[in-house]
């Protein structure tokens, strides 16, 4: 039987030195995203905020280890969205788990 591994990133160093609150954790199992979170704001609109900032963290690491410029990676990001939000590939379900 293969082992099963799974490879956590680490907890920024804010974090451990000041405290605070996990929200959210992804991962991708068998090519699938599977999400962990937590409602955390008493408004949906910081969840926005929230998005297009990992957005930006996301193209950020894409200009320094591909060829993307962070523009260009933030504009495929964006176009993601917005074909995702168009025509979702996967409704799903959500449970209150944590």
């Amino acid at each position: 039987m293969t082992e099963r591994k799974f490879e956590a990133l680490n907890v920024p160093p804010d974090v451990l030195e000041k405290g605070g609150v996990e929200i959210l954790r992804a991962s991708v199992v068998d090519g699938a995203v599977s999400i962990a979170l937590r409602r955390a704001f008493d408004d949906p609109f910081t969840w926005g905020v929230l998005l297009v900032d990992l957005a930006r963290h996301a193209a950020r690491v894409y200009a320094m280890e591909t060829e993307f410029s962070e523009e260009e990676a933030l504009a495929e990001i964006t176009a993601g969205i917005q074909a995702e939000l168009d025509d979702p590939s996967d409704p799903g379900s959500t449970q209150a788990i944590n």
